[in-house]
């Protein structure tokens, strides 16, 4: 039988002891598994595939819509405020 490896989760807190980086993380059979290395915290989490939800980001998001030819695209010019105009 395979170990399953413990991974720390950097800079989570314990909500027991409020040690910080002493939570190590793994899953095994389908359970999501949480403990502290210096206290006695313990948690098992069921691991649900329809609670996890990507974050929105410009990635993962519709473009916008695309501009039709019809619409004009003026330059900006950008003067300099030390030179005269």
């Amino acid at each position: 039988m395979t170990q399953t490896p413990k991974r720390f989760i950097a800079g989570a807190i314990c909500p027991r002891c409020s040690a910080m980086d002493r939570i190590r993380s793994w899953e095994q059979n389908g359970i999501r598994y949480r403990d502290c290395v210096s206290c006695d915290f313990f948690e098992q989490l069921p691991i649900e595939d329809d609670a996890i939800q990507e974050v929105p980001t410009r990635v993962n998001q519709p473009r916008e819509r695309q501009r039709p030819a019809s619409e004009e695209i003026t330059p900006v010019r950008i003067l300099d405020p030390r030179k005269p105009h």
